[in-house]
């Protein structure tokens, strides 16, 4: 087919010009709901039933995938789901649609005489090695770059991982859950020295308080949220606490709701902290015995270079912490009255009187859940470290239904990013400049220790960064589109356009990050192969290759990772062929997770199942880490042991409130929030192609307050433009929509490459994570003409 530019792109998603709708199919199959292919395709007696995970959200809800005449046709919840039980939100029912949007790429492109030309895929890789081979040549190894995602496949992750970390020693590796789990692995390795949850969501059923944390649960998780809610429905005592910048459908669910000022989050934190400690709810025996202190910079200055992420090569860093006592981080929290931090954040001090009464009853379980609102914070690391601070001083972790949660954005930012080691600063076992973890990496691939190189180099931003300033000069991009979701968008779309810079995309439609390639390779998407994602809950799932491609061009990224490292001569370390790939790849990637901390389940067994979790040990699962009742790697004869620090003890952290990088003030003066709808994930290039999810919600908005609107005569549905320091974005406004922004912000969805709300965001991040602040810029907003 013809390829389409970015004009006929922009007519082809209006106009939702697709396949037919989606058909209601209970009386033909109970709890499927059918993708509106041929009739004769829902014949039951024709439809083979298989395992999957869901390919949107890092819930990772376990399907049953509807199989005939060599489609995918019909899709219902798998009840053996440790995750969704059965269940499956809008957008897992509709997502078999996704493989036949009419414009899905089937032939490789390449750009000649300023125009894209169609070649064999063979011949593009080939474009691609040779590109590589010569630049690599006259600049070095580090001139090149890949950016992958948390979409890509374990054995996708780790291809690209042993392509560019074993066999052209470099790190210039990073993936798009940069931008929205960074925060979470930093918080989570600096409290307790090792990454992702102790728990599970087992913890949902034992738990009777739920703190969410800038979470809107019921469109981002909504699964997760209706088990939160037949939990309630159970037992009357069990209270949802919604802690949030706008009112959401969350918000209306929740028996509780705290509207907080952007940023404050880390001042509510140490305020419900000093109340636990004032009241004397401390568990003194658990702090005494599992955790220790430590003051990281409790004040900042001006000139310590803690910054707000503006350097042009900043990357991550340590910050060389200091011993505490209990009694300094008393100390430390007596500024944090209620009174002073209902100041700071607009919280009323009963309410956090309140939230501490919650943390600080022995008899209730507490279990806090948090996803982007945390995370995507220019000091996501802290806030990740004082919520895991108030779970410490009270006990309440590491047992069933007391937990800190972290949830995730993508099917795999777990699996693929944080295990399989996708970003910069990590490898399949450890981190970088760990000598020991090169060398278990250099003993498993069987290459030269010193290829291995120790240097953490480009995360996502400063990686685009170095593509606009021309250290890197190419750049491989696999499942994911930062053409649209980067922050400060402008400035790294000029980046990718410059006349020296070569852009490969691998992507299954055409994208703003394909409009700026060079190379365009067709991929194979979801059940097109094997692969297998991990989730939230440190839970693998295996997929089989359910159907073929929709054309023999369209590879998988694994298998056009090898084609290329075959090419540069790393024959000895690809032996795979195109496929056993996958097996080959899980099994050798389980040789680095040897061991009851991080075992992984055989692929015998992950293929049978619908999900095994991580530890996987003498043949069972670990439900609760770092606890001796459940967790097999606690061998120091106590209670709990928390091993990922070398002395068995939890952090305790001393950090501060500190204001957000940018304030709203007369010029610019409404708070920007940016996020996700139900219907729609993400960038939305595949959400868009299903006609049903297309039709709920076609295109973006802005959500304003009433007062706001009505203040500056803006009705539903006028145009209006958001404007800050770095760009503007055109869009309709909508008042008293599903989220009600306070007054002085406004909120607006990513997912339309239409409206590219990313070309206003901030570019600046979290100092240890590097992850973007998408949460929180100052703006104004003027009707538009």
């Amino acid at each position: 087919m013809d390829f389409l530019n970015a004009t006929d792109r922009r007519q082809f998603l209006k106009a939702s010009a697709f396949s037919a709708a989606a058909v209601a199919a209970a009386n033909v199959a109970p709890g499927a709901t059918f993708s509106g292919q041929r009739e004769q395709d829902a014949n039951t007696d024709a439809i083979e039933w298989h395992k999957s995970p869901c390919r949107f959200c890092g819930v990772g809800c376990s399907l049953l995938l509807g199989i005939a005449n060599g489609r995918a046709i019909a899709v219902k919840g798998d009840p053996r789901g440790a995750a969704n039980r059965g269940l499956a939100c809008v957008k897992g029912f509709h997502s078999v649609q996704a493989l036949y949007g009419s414009d899905r790429l089937k032939k490789a492109l390449v750009k000649r005489d300023g125009k894209m030309v169609e070649v064999p895929i063979t011949e593009a890789l080939d474009i691609v090695a040779a590109k590589m081979q010569e630049l690599i040549g006259k600049y070095g190894t580090d001139s090149v770059a890949m950016y992958t995602s948390g979409q890509s496949t374990i054995p996708d992750g780790y291809a690209a991982s042993k392509f560019m970390k074993g066999c052209l020693g470099t790190n210039n590796l990073d993936c798009n859950a940069r931008l929205c789990m960074a925060s979470a692995v930093t918080g989570f390795m600096t409290s307790f020295g090792i990454d992702e949850p102790m728990g599970c969501y087992d913890d949902i059923d034992h738990a009777n308080v739920f703190v969410l944390w800038g979470n809107n649960m019921a469109e981002m998780h909504p699964v997760l949220f209706s088990r939160l809610l037949d939990r309630r429905q159970r037992d009357s005592k069990v209270t949802i606490i919604d802690l949030t910048t706008r009112l959401t459908r969350t918000s209306a669910a929740a028996d509780k709701v705290c509207i907080f000022n952007p940023n404050s989050d880390l001042a509510i934190a140490n305020g419900i902290a000093h109340l636990i400690v004032k009241n004397g709810w401390v568990d003194g025996d658990f702090v005494k015995n599992f955790t220790k202190f430590q003051s990281g910079r409790t004040k900042i200055d001006g000139d310590d270079g803690l910054g707000y992420g503006l350097g042009e090569k900043d990357c991550i860093q340590k910050e060389n912490p200091k011993p505490a006592t209990y009694e300094d981080y008393v100390k430390f929290l007596e500024e944090y009255t209620p009174e002073y931090v209902e100041k700071i954040s607009g919280v009323k001090a009963d309410d956090l009187r309140f939230l501490a009464t919650q943390f600080g009853d022995p008899a209730r379980k507490v279990m806090s859940l948090w996803c982007m609102g945390m995370n995507q914070h220019t000091r996501g690391t802290w806030i990740n470290n004082l919520v895991y601070n108030l779970h410490l001083i009270t006990g309440k972790i590491s047992k069933p239904g007391q937990s800190p949660f972290s949830l995730t954005g993508q099917p795999s930012a777990c699996g693929t990013a944080r295990e399989v080691g996708t970003f910069t600063h990590r490898l399949p076992y450890g981190v970088v400049t760990d000598p020991h973890a090169r060398e278990i990496a250099a003993k498993i691939w069987d290459v030269p220790l010193e290829r291995i190189s120790a240097k953490v180099t480009y995360s996502a931003v400063p990686m685009f960064r170095a593509l606009d300033r021309g250290d890197l000069k190419f750049i491989w991009i696999q499942t994911t589109n930062p053409m649209v979701t980067l922050p400060n968008l402008n400035r790294y779309r000029e980046g990718c356009l410059k006349e020296d810079r070569f852009v490969v995309v691998s992507d299954v439609y055409p994208t703003p990050t394909t409009d700026v390639a060079d190379v365009i390779l067709p991929a194979a998407l979801w059940i097109e192969r094997e692969g297998m994602w991990g989730n939230s809950e440190r839970n693998t799932q295996h997929f089989d290759k359910l159907v073929e491609p929709i054309a023999p061009d369209c590879w998988p990224d694994a298998v056009q990772t090898m084609y290329v490292a075959k090419k540069l001569g790393f024959t000895k370390e690809f032996p795979w062929d195109e496929k056993n790939y996958a097996e080959g790849m899980y099994r050798e990637y389980c040789k680095f997770q040897e061991g009851p901390k991080h075992g992984m389940a055989p692929y015998e067994v992950l293929k049978a199942k619908p999900g095994v979790k991580w530890p996987y040990v003498n043949g069972k699962s670990t439900l609760w880490r770092f606890n001796k009742a459940y967790d097999p790697a606690c061998t120091n004869g106590k209670d709990f042991e928390f091993y990922g620090n070398k002395d068995g003890k939890a952090t305790i952290w001393l950090r501060p409130y500190q204001p957000p990088a940018e304030v709203p003030d007369k010029e610019f003066p409404f708070w920007l929030n940016t996020g996700r709808v139900l219907e729609h994930w993400h960038s939305g290039s595949l959400t868009r192609r299903i006609p049903a999810l297309h039709r709920s919600v076609p295109e973006s908005y802005c959500e304003i307050n009433e007062d706001d609107a009505k203040a500056m005569q803006i009705y539903d549905g006028d145009m209006v433009t958001v404007e800050s320091r770095r760009g503007k974005c055109t869009l309709p406004a909508r008042v008293n929509g599903r989220g009600r922004p306070v007054k002085g912000a406004v909120f607006v969805p990513f997912f339309d490459e239409n409206y590219r709300i990313n070309n206003v965001t901030l570019d600046q991040f979290d100092p240890y994570s590097n992850q973007p602040d998408y949460k929180k810029c100052a703006v104004r907003i003027s009707k538009a003409d």
